[in-house]
């Protein structure tokens, strides 16, 4: 074992020769070579990229705008996104870490932080490509001297447009409005001039700058065009995040706020107690009139019940007059039938009926009488004595009598009838 080591050990020098370690060098060095030429050979593009590639020998662009491997040739590489969002914000998760946020002054001499972000497009023509690489050469160099330049610049012309509380309300939309279409078009062109307006606060008039745009037959007119539309970059979907105001200024709004809410809030009352008094006289005339057709109501009741007994009072007052026309008929009628009987007999029934009852009043009286109704002699015109029949003599002067009075004559032959009285 021990020769076979030495063995070894003596023949290591003639293996490691000089030659032998420059061929080993120069093999690594080739793998390195290979492998950096592999990856500089060809270059993998995403959907979502451009790709330019420059020839190292002849400077050619050559732009590739679809996806997979593309044939790079020792050439130099640079991409860019088809589309991007490029953000001006405070915040630290959108953009860059870091407030990128852009300032505003407007006509009132406020001043803001102006958050927010705006997505462009890459043009997709060969030209136009060329002609944004050649001026930036990176997409980096592309948003921050390019787009956030358009930008600031916008958003600067935009400011004396409007005043802080402007932009605080009523007109935000228009800010935003007014920094897109800068953006994409070019900045406006602007006068200024002097006018009086009321003061927010006290409601004085004062004179202010105000800041117009320049019209020509009823078109913006634009100092400039804009660089983006120069080099075929699009933009869209811009937002606003937040306006961050001075403090002084952020104070002063709040206070002109709460003067307006004020104002508001005592127009809104005074509205309110106009519409109570209108409710409240709307609601005395409603019971004025409920109370006046209740009455209306009572008084068609009761001339309904006025008529309805004037109706019955008429209705007994015919009632009667019939019943009165009813009795005078049968009183005529009876009359009539009595004249008629009385014509026809004399009411000899009623006249007997009569004198049987006097007859009879007669007959009880006497009938009870125990003396002597005529003198026991009574000397007749001849000289002799006619007490024996004197008191059929009486009987017969009563009844003849009564006979009289009621004109019958019993003596009458044929049918009973009675004379007239003397």
């Amino acid at each position: 074992m021990r020769s076979i080591l030495t063995d070894n050990l003596g023949s290591l020098p003639s293996r490691f020769s000089p030659s032998r370690a420059l061929i080993g060098v120069l093999a690594i060095v080739g793998c390195l070579v290979a492998i950096w030429a592999a990856g500089n050979i060809f270059e993998h593009m995403n959907a979502d990229q451009i790709m330019v590639v420059q020839s190292p020998i002849s400077g050619t662009l050559s732009w590739y705008k679809d996806a997979g491997i593309k044939w790079q040739g020792f050439g130099r590489v640079t991409k860019y996104h088809k589309r991007r969002q490029f953000w001006f914000s405070n915040r630290n998760d959108q953009g860059k870490k870091g407030d990128e946020s852009i300032q505003v002054r407007f006509n009132d001499g406020g001043h803001a932080m102006i958050s927010g972000s705006i997505a462009y497009e890459m043009p997709v023509d060969d030209q136009r490509l060329t002609l944004v690489h050649t001026r930036y050469g990176s997409e980096e160099a592309v948003e921050q001297q390019l787009i956030r330049t358009v930008v600031e610049k916008s958003v600067y012309m935009t400011g004396p447009l409007m005043s802080s509380k402007e932009s605080y309300a009523e007109r935000r939309n228009d800010l935003l409005q007014y920094i897109e279409d800068q953006v994409q078009n070019g900045v406006y062109r602007t006068e200024t001039q002097q006018e009086k307006q009321p003061d927010p606060m006290s409601g004085q008039l004062k004179t202010v700058n105000v800041v117009r745009l320049v019209t020509v037959n009823g078109l913006i007119v634009r100092s400039d065009e804009s660089p983006l539309k120069t080099f075929g970059i699009k933009t869209f979907n811009p937002s606003i995040n937040e306006i961050k105001y001075d403090p002084t200024v952020e104070e002063q709004i709040k206070t002109q706020q709460k003067a307006i809410m004020d104002v508001q809030t005592a127009v809104a009352e005074a509205k309110k107690a106009e519409q109570a008094a209108i409710t409240a006289e709307k609601n005395g005339q409603a019971q004025a009139a409920i109370a006046k057709w209740e009455q209306e109501v009572i008084k068609a009741k009761e001339v309904t019940a006025a008529q309805q007994r004037l109706q019955v009072a008429q209705l007994d007052a015919q009632a009667a007059e019939q019943k009165k026309r009813k009795d005078v008929l049968e009183g005529e009628g009876e009359a009539t039938k009595r004249q008629l009987i009385m014509n026809a007999d004399g009411a000899l029934d009623r006249k007997l009926e009569t004198y049987l009852e006097v007859q009879k009043v007669y007959a009880d009286a006497i009938k009870g009488y125990q003396g002597n109704w005529v003198p026991n002699v009574v000397m007749g015109g001849s000289g002799q004595a006619t007490g024996s029949n004197g008191a059929m003599t009486l009987l017969d002067l009563i009844g003849a009598k009564t006979a009289m009075d009621m004109g019958l004559d019993l003596k009458a032959g044929g049918a009973a009838r009675t004379r007239p009285r003397q």
